[in-house]
Protein backbone atom coordinates (compact mmCIF):
# COMPACT_ATOMS: atom_id res chain seq x y z
CA UNK A 1 0.00 0.00 0.00
CA UNK A 2 2.64 2.19 0.74
CA UNK A 3 4.25 1.90 -2.50
CA UNK A 4 1.39 3.03 -4.53
CA UNK A 5 0.77 5.63 -1.78
CA UNK A 6 3.71 6.79 -3.15
CA UNK A 7 3.32 6.34 -6.51
CA UNK A 8 -0.06 8.37 -6.60
CA UNK A 9 2.12 11.45 -5.30
CA UNK A 10 4.87 10.70 -7.21
CA UNK A 11 2.54 11.30 -10.85
CA UNK A 12 1.14 14.60 -8.91
CA UNK A 13 4.82 15.71 -8.03
CA UNK A 14 6.67 14.53 -11.12
CA UNK A 15 4.41 12.68 -13.54
CA UNK A 16 6.24 9.22 -13.16
CA UNK A 17 4.79 6.31 -11.03
CA UNK A 18 8.20 5.56 -10.13
CA UNK A 19 9.41 9.73 -9.34
CA UNK A 20 11.81 11.57 -10.88
CA UNK A 21 14.13 11.80 -8.11
CA UNK A 22 16.33 14.63 -10.37
CA UNK A 23 13.57 16.88 -10.75
CA UNK A 24 14.30 20.52 -10.55
CA UNK A 25 11.60 23.09 -10.34
CA UNK A 26 11.05 26.50 -9.95
CA UNK A 27 7.19 28.24 -10.45
CA UNK A 28 7.26 31.93 -10.27
CA UNK A 29 5.74 33.26 -6.99
CA UNK A 30 6.26 29.86 -5.40
CA UNK A 31 7.45 30.35 -1.74
CA UNK A 32 8.57 27.35 -1.68
CA UNK A 33 11.31 28.80 -4.88
CA UNK A 34 14.26 25.98 -6.02
CA UNK A 35 12.97 22.85 -5.14
CA UNK A 36 14.67 18.77 -5.48
CA UNK A 37 13.81 16.01 -6.17
CA UNK A 38 11.07 13.01 -6.02
CA UNK A 39 8.89 14.58 -3.58
CA UNK A 40 10.22 18.34 -4.09
CA UNK A 41 11.90 19.41 -1.32
CA UNK A 42 12.12 23.37 -1.11
CA UNK A 43 14.77 25.85 -0.46
CA UNK A 44 11.91 27.72 0.75
CA UNK A 45 11.27 25.52 3.77
CA UNK A 46 14.43 24.85 4.49
CA UNK A 47 14.22 21.11 3.67
CA UNK A 48 16.61 20.98 0.27
CA UNK A 49 19.28 21.86 2.83
CA UNK A 50 18.27 19.26 4.87
CA UNK A 51 18.23 16.58 2.21
CA UNK A 52 21.06 17.35 0.83
CA UNK A 53 23.50 17.91 4.45
CA UNK A 54 22.22 14.16 4.95
CA UNK A 55 23.48 13.08 1.50
CA UNK A 56 26.36 14.25 2.20
CA UNK A 57 26.89 12.62 5.18
CA UNK A 58 26.02 9.20 3.62
CA UNK A 59 29.24 6.92 2.23
CA UNK A 60 29.26 6.13 -1.06
CA UNK A 61 27.67 9.90 -1.93
CA UNK A 62 29.07 11.44 -4.70
CA UNK A 63 30.04 15.23 -5.22
CA UNK A 64 30.16 16.16 -1.75
CA UNK A 65 32.92 18.21 -2.46
CA UNK A 66 31.46 20.49 -4.44
CA UNK A 67 28.22 20.20 -2.81
CA UNK A 68 28.97 20.80 0.46
CA UNK A 69 30.35 24.61 -0.32
CA UNK A 70 26.29 25.25 -0.77
CA UNK A 71 25.19 23.81 2.30
CA UNK A 72 25.75 27.37 4.12
CA UNK A 73 23.21 29.29 1.34
CA UNK A 74 21.33 26.29 1.24
CA UNK A 75 20.75 26.59 5.10
CA UNK A 76 20.30 30.38 4.64
CA UNK A 77 17.37 29.54 2.02
CA UNK A 78 19.38 32.17 -0.27
CA UNK A 79 16.92 32.52 -3.17
CA UNK A 80 19.99 33.63 -5.60
CA UNK A 81 19.87 29.77 -5.59
CA UNK A 82 16.81 30.00 -7.40
CA UNK A 83 19.08 30.56 -10.30
CA UNK A 84 22.36 29.02 -9.88
CA UNK A 85 23.23 26.84 -13.20
CA UNK A 86 25.78 24.87 -11.11
CA UNK A 87 23.91 23.65 -7.82
CA UNK A 88 20.99 22.56 -9.95
CA UNK A 89 23.28 20.00 -12.41
CA UNK A 90 24.91 19.10 -8.72
CA UNK A 91 21.66 18.27 -7.95
CA UNK A 92 20.49 16.42 -10.77
CA UNK A 93 23.84 14.86 -11.03
CA UNK A 94 23.75 13.63 -7.77
CA UNK A 95 20.65 11.53 -8.61
CA UNK A 96 22.45 9.00 -10.97
CA UNK A 97 24.01 8.06 -7.51
CA UNK A 98 21.41 4.78 -5.70
CA UNK A 99 22.74 6.77 -2.70
CA UNK A 100 20.62 9.94 -3.20
CA UNK A 101 17.72 8.14 -4.32
CA UNK A 102 18.03 5.92 -1.22
CA UNK A 103 18.72 9.13 1.23
CA UNK A 104 15.25 10.76 -0.94
CA UNK A 105 13.58 8.18 -0.37
CA UNK A 106 14.77 7.77 3.75
CA UNK A 107 13.88 11.89 3.80
CA UNK A 108 10.91 12.00 1.94
CA UNK A 109 9.54 9.01 4.24
CA UNK A 110 10.21 10.70 7.24
CA UNK A 111 9.15 13.81 6.11
CA UNK A 112 5.93 13.07 4.61
CA UNK A 113 4.89 9.20 5.12
CA UNK A 114 4.95 8.41 8.66
CA UNK A 115 3.28 12.06 9.72
CA UNK A 116 0.55 11.36 7.11
CA UNK A 117 0.32 7.45 8.57
CA UNK A 118 0.28 9.00 12.24
CA UNK A 119 -2.55 12.22 11.58
CA UNK A 120 -4.48 9.31 9.10
CA UNK A 121 -4.49 7.15 12.53
CA UNK A 122 -5.35 9.67 14.78
CA UNK A 123 -8.18 10.90 12.69
CA UNK A 124 -9.38 7.70 12.49
CA UNK A 125 -9.01 7.02 8.93
CA UNK A 126 -7.81 3.18 8.16
CA UNK A 127 -8.69 2.78 4.40
CA UNK A 128 -5.44 3.30 1.91
CA UNK A 129 -7.04 5.30 -0.18
CA UNK A 130 -7.61 8.03 2.31
CA UNK A 131 -4.48 7.71 3.68
CA UNK A 132 -2.77 8.49 0.83
CA UNK A 133 -5.12 11.17 0.57
CA UNK A 134 -3.92 12.40 3.80
CA UNK A 135 -0.16 11.52 2.56
CA UNK A 136 -1.25 13.97 -0.62
CA UNK A 137 -1.97 16.66 1.57
CA UNK A 138 1.10 16.15 3.75
CA UNK A 139 3.25 17.04 1.02
CA UNK A 140 1.08 19.89 -0.27
CA UNK A 141 1.10 21.24 2.71
CA UNK A 142 -2.38 21.75 3.31
CA UNK A 143 -3.73 19.19 5.46
CA UNK A 144 -4.24 20.71 8.60
CA UNK A 145 -6.17 23.50 7.36
CA UNK A 146 -8.14 21.29 5.18
CA UNK A 147 -9.04 18.54 7.90
CA UNK A 148 -9.87 21.08 10.36
CA UNK A 149 -12.32 22.73 7.79
CA UNK A 150 -14.04 19.65 6.86
CA UNK A 151 -14.54 19.24 10.46
CA UNK A 152 -16.35 22.38 11.35
CA UNK A 153 -18.34 21.80 7.79
CA UNK A 154 -19.43 18.26 7.59
CA UNK A 155 -18.59 16.44 10.82
CA UNK A 156 -15.76 13.64 11.77
CA UNK A 157 -14.83 10.43 10.05
CA UNK A 158 -16.72 8.42 13.21
CA UNK A 159 -19.73 11.04 12.51
CA UNK A 160 -20.24 11.08 8.76
CA UNK A 161 -18.39 7.75 8.02
CA UNK A 162 -15.02 7.15 6.62
CA UNK A 163 -15.75 6.82 2.88
CA UNK A 164 -18.02 9.63 3.27
CA UNK A 165 -15.91 11.74 4.91
CA UNK A 166 -12.58 11.28 2.58
CA UNK A 167 -15.44 12.43 -0.20
CA UNK A 168 -16.54 15.58 1.52
CA UNK A 169 -12.19 16.01 2.58
CA UNK A 170 -11.06 15.97 -1.18
CA UNK A 171 -13.97 18.65 -2.20
CA UNK A 172 -12.75 21.19 0.10
CA UNK A 173 -9.09 21.29 -0.80
CA UNK A 174 -10.36 21.23 -4.52
CA UNK A 175 -12.98 23.76 -4.02
CA UNK A 176 -9.79 25.87 -1.86
CA UNK A 177 -7.56 25.15 -4.71
CA UNK A 178 -9.92 26.67 -7.50
CA UNK A 179 -10.98 29.80 -6.39
CA UNK A 180 -7.19 30.77 -5.37
CA UNK A 181 -6.28 34.26 -6.89
CA UNK A 182 -2.78 32.22 -8.15
CA UNK A 183 -3.23 30.98 -11.59
CA UNK A 184 -0.64 28.49 -10.28
CA UNK A 185 -2.23 27.63 -7.64
CA UNK A 186 -5.90 27.16 -9.45
CA UNK A 187 -3.72 24.32 -11.95
CA UNK A 188 -2.96 21.90 -8.67
CA UNK A 189 -7.17 20.76 -8.70
CA UNK A 190 -5.52 17.85 -10.86
CA UNK A 191 -4.62 16.21 -7.15
CA UNK A 192 -7.61 16.55 -6.06
CA UNK A 193 -9.58 15.57 -8.97
CA UNK A 194 -7.63 12.20 -9.36
CA UNK A 195 -7.75 11.14 -5.88
CA UNK A 196 -11.81 12.09 -6.58
CA UNK A 197 -11.44 9.62 -9.03
CA UNK A 198 -10.18 6.70 -7.10
CA UNK A 199 -13.33 7.29 -5.03
CA UNK A 200 -16.01 7.48 -7.45
CA UNK A 201 -14.25 4.02 -8.60
CA UNK A 202 -14.48 2.90 -4.94
CA UNK A 203 -10.66 1.90 -4.58
CA UNK A 204 -10.04 2.22 -1.32
CA UNK A 205 -7.78 -0.51 -0.58
CA UNK A 206 -5.79 0.72 -3.90
CA UNK A 207 -5.58 -2.75 -5.32
CA UNK A 208 -2.88 -3.05 -8.58
CA UNK A 209 -3.48 -2.24 -11.36
CA UNK A 210 -4.47 1.47 -11.27
CA UNK A 211 -4.27 4.24 -13.70
CA UNK A 212 -3.70 7.62 -12.22
CA UNK A 213 -3.45 11.01 -14.43
CA UNK A 214 -3.24 8.25 -17.61
CA UNK A 215 -0.44 6.71 -15.75
CA UNK A 216 -0.58 2.88 -14.83
CA UNK A 217 0.84 1.66 -11.07
CA UNK A 218 1.30 -1.65 -11.22
CA UNK A 219 3.72 -4.22 -10.49
CA UNK A 220 6.17 -3.98 -13.83
CA UNK A 221 5.97 -0.10 -13.62
CA UNK A 222 6.79 -0.40 -10.16
CA UNK A 223 9.99 -2.22 -10.98
CA UNK A 224 11.58 -0.25 -13.60
CA UNK A 225 14.31 2.49 -13.25
CA UNK A 226 13.28 5.47 -11.95
CA UNK A 227 12.84 8.32 -14.77
CA UNK A 228 16.11 10.82 -15.60
CA UNK A 229 18.61 8.96 -13.99
CA UNK A 230 21.66 6.82 -15.44
CA UNK A 231 23.42 4.53 -13.98
CA UNK A 232 25.99 4.60 -16.98
CA UNK A 233 27.91 4.29 -19.36
CA UNK A 234 30.91 5.34 -17.53
CA UNK A 235 32.88 8.33 -18.23
CA UNK A 236 35.61 7.15 -20.92
CA UNK A 237 34.02 4.25 -22.03
CA UNK A 238 32.77 6.13 -25.23
CA UNK A 239 33.42 9.49 -26.81
CA UNK A 240 30.28 11.39 -27.04
CA UNK A 241 28.99 12.94 -30.70
CA UNK A 242 25.52 14.16 -31.77
CA UNK A 243 24.31 10.64 -33.09
CA UNK A 244 21.24 9.23 -34.14
CA UNK A 245 19.60 8.29 -31.23
CA UNK A 246 21.15 10.60 -29.46
CA UNK A 247 23.46 9.50 -26.72
CA UNK A 248 22.50 9.61 -23.09
CA UNK A 249 23.44 8.78 -19.72
CA UNK A 250 25.82 9.31 -16.89
CA UNK A 251 29.01 10.55 -19.15
CA UNK A 252 27.14 13.07 -20.81
CA UNK A 253 25.57 14.36 -17.67
CA UNK A 254 29.04 14.99 -15.84
CA UNK A 255 30.16 16.51 -19.47
CA UNK A 256 27.39 18.92 -18.88
CA UNK A 257 27.94 19.39 -15.50
CA UNK A 258 32.00 20.52 -16.29
CA UNK A 259 30.73 22.60 -19.47
CA UNK A 260 27.56 24.30 -17.63
CA UNK A 261 30.09 25.90 -15.14
CA UNK A 262 33.25 26.99 -17.46
CA UNK A 263 31.14 27.90 -21.20
CA UNK A 264 27.04 28.41 -20.96
CA UNK A 265 24.78 27.84 -19.12
CA UNK A 266 23.68 24.69 -19.77
CA UNK A 267 21.10 22.04 -18.06
CA UNK A 268 22.42 18.58 -17.24
CA UNK A 269 20.14 16.50 -18.24
CA UNK A 270 22.13 13.42 -19.52
CA UNK A 271 21.48 13.90 -23.21
CA UNK A 272 23.74 14.88 -25.85
CA UNK A 273 21.81 17.08 -27.93
CA UNK A 274 23.15 20.30 -30.59
CA UNK A 275 22.76 22.65 -27.89
CA UNK A 276 25.40 20.49 -25.34
CA UNK A 277 27.65 20.22 -28.36
CA UNK A 278 27.07 23.88 -28.85
CA UNK A 279 28.23 24.44 -25.53
CA UNK A 280 31.25 22.22 -25.24
CA UNK A 281 32.58 24.20 -28.38
CA UNK A 282 32.48 27.19 -26.42
CA UNK A 283 34.15 25.20 -24.27
CA UNK A 284 36.48 23.55 -26.58
CA UNK A 285 37.60 27.16 -27.34
CA UNK A 286 38.14 28.80 -23.72
CA UNK A 287 39.99 26.00 -23.13
CA UNK A 288 42.33 26.07 -26.37
CA UNK A 289 40.73 22.69 -27.58
CA UNK A 290 40.34 21.95 -31.03
CA UNK A 291 36.76 23.14 -31.61
CA UNK A 292 35.38 19.81 -32.84
CA UNK A 293 31.88 19.21 -30.46
CA UNK A 294 33.33 15.84 -30.08
CA UNK A 295 34.52 14.99 -26.48
CA UNK A 296 37.07 11.75 -26.52
CA UNK A 297 37.37 9.07 -24.61
CA UNK A 298 40.81 10.38 -22.53
CA UNK A 299 39.21 13.50 -22.10
CA UNK A 300 36.37 12.16 -20.78
CA UNK A 301 38.69 9.69 -18.34
CA UNK A 302 40.28 12.67 -17.34
CA UNK A 303 37.12 14.99 -16.36
CA UNK A 304 35.81 11.78 -14.00
CA UNK A 305 39.45 11.61 -12.83
CA UNK A 306 39.44 15.51 -11.71
CA UNK A 307 35.59 15.57 -10.48
CA UNK A 308 36.28 12.71 -8.14
CA UNK A 309 39.60 14.30 -6.58
CA UNK A 310 38.18 17.67 -6.73
CA UNK A 311 40.76 19.13 -8.77
CA UNK A 312 37.70 21.18 -10.37
CA UNK A 313 35.41 24.24 -9.43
Amino acid sequence: MIKVAEAIVNIFETGSALGNYSAITLIPQDSGHLTYGRSQATLGSGKLHLLVEEYCQKPGATFVRQLRPFLPRLEARDTALDHDVRLKNLLRASADNPVMRSAQDDFFGRHYWLPAASEAAATGIRSPLGIAAVYDSMVHGSWQAMRDRTISEHGTPASLGEHAWIKAYLETPRHWLATSPRPDIRLTTYRMDALLDLVRHEAWQLDMPLVVRGVEISAPTLGGDPPGCYSGPAPGSRELAVKSPLLRGADVRLLQLEVGTTALPLSADGIYGPGTTDAFRVYQKLKGMEQTGTASRDFLRGLAQAYASNSLR
